[in-house]
């Protein structure tokens, strides 16, 4: 009697220990935190850019911490709501939603909707509930490095950018790219045009067609799929070319097996994995969540440049776009880009 006794005491106390560990695994964070669903801006999730780089940043949490996951690729602007919705009517914990331009569609699914955590990339909110954040970069200080590169690189002392539609993250990265430029060397001539559509990689490639006539020899590609069409075609020609958000080198050049490959000089990257991904361990661990902006800068390594790879960069330019980076990061030198819209200050 008192062996069995003992015997079911320590059965029970192993089922206690284990339940314990299996709800802290299972999220003992924001409410139990177990789940969570994508929402694209218009784009895929393996499109090379910002929709793939949020993915990424995801599924590193899921895989880390044990969640359940979805994603829905949005095929048009009109389908926010209804993408948003869907993942809340599913029970989702926490929505992300990727892109400047379902922000307002994202506020009022937070507004709506206050025991499911939204976590909006590229987005601004002024005034957040608790559940909503929108994780802010500093796509300047990100074009600034690569203009800076881009000064360096040029012969012909013009450059050229092929950026999307004009919302703030557009419009940082260029004029972020158009100072960067100016602080080597005023005396380069910067043209750029703005394509109203991320997804149009022929107009991207027409434009960079049209800037090489000019006389560019480096050419930013700043406007997911259109900018990346655009400096796939200029490497094709034999231009200098940098990415955007995350290492180009890896999706449009296809690791090095795309034509043109070894003209790609840098990408201006974006951590938007990174950034997605602390914001869903905040709500698995129950610590660190923000609402309002969370901000990812040069400062902590948010933003910053890609290696060349192929490419043959001098090494004496990478040191100087590296001393520019340090120099971001401490303060010692300003983009002269409002960090918020992407004006220039001055």
């Amino acid at each position: 009697m008192r062996k069995t006794f003992w015997t079911t005491l320590v059965i029970l106390s192993v089922v206690i220990l284990t339940l314990s560990a299996c709800g802290a695994q299972g999220g003992g964070g924001k409410a139990g935190f177990n789940s969570v669903c994508l929402v694209t801006d218009v784009g895929r999730v393996n499109d090379g850019t910002f929709n793939q780089y949020a993915y990424e940043g995801m599924m590193t949490a899921v895989e880390e911490f044990d969640l359940e996951s979805t994603y829905i690729e949005t095929q048009a602007q009109t389908d926010y709501e209804t993408n948003i919705n869907t993942c809340v009517d599913e029970g989702y914990d926490a929505v992300i939603t990727v892109g400047f331009l379902i922000a307002d569609a994202t506020l009022a699914a937070a507004e709506a909707n206050p025991d499911t955590y939204f976590i909006g990339v590229d987005q601004f909110f002024a005034e957040a509930p608790d559940n909503l954040v929108g994780i802010q970069y500093r796509e300047d200080q990100a074009g600034f490095m690569v203009g800076a590169m881009a000064a360096l690189m040029t012969e012909s002392d013009v450059v050229a950018g092929v950026y999307g539609i004009d919302i703030p993250p557009v419009v940082k990265f260029r004029n972020g790219f158009e100072q960067g430029v100016a602080y080597i060397n005023p005396d380069v001539e910067t043209l750029g045009v703005y394509i109203d559509d991320f997804v149009a990689p022929d107009r991207g490639a027409s434009a960079a067609e049209q800037f090489i006539g000019e006389g560019a020899d480096v050419i930013f590609g700043a406007g997911g799929v259109t900018g990346s069409g655009g400096i796939k075609r200029a490497a094709e020609e034999g231009v200098w070319v940098i990415g955007v958000d995350q290492d180009e080198y890896y999706t449009t050049f296809g690791s090095g097996d795309t034509p043109g490959a070894e003209y790609l000089i840098s990408s201006a990257m974006k951590r938007v994995d990174l950034g997605v991904y602390n914001n869903i361990e905040f709500l698995v661990k129950g610590t660190g969540w923000t609402s309002g902006l969370y901000i990812l800068e040069a400062a902590n390594d948010g933003v910053g440049t890609a290696p060349p790879h192929d490419a043959a960069v001098p090494q004496d330019v990478l040191d100087q776009v590296a001393e520019i980076g340090a120099g971001l990061a401490d303060g010692s030198i300003d983009t002269g880009v409002d960090p918020n819209t992407g004006e220039l200050l001055k």
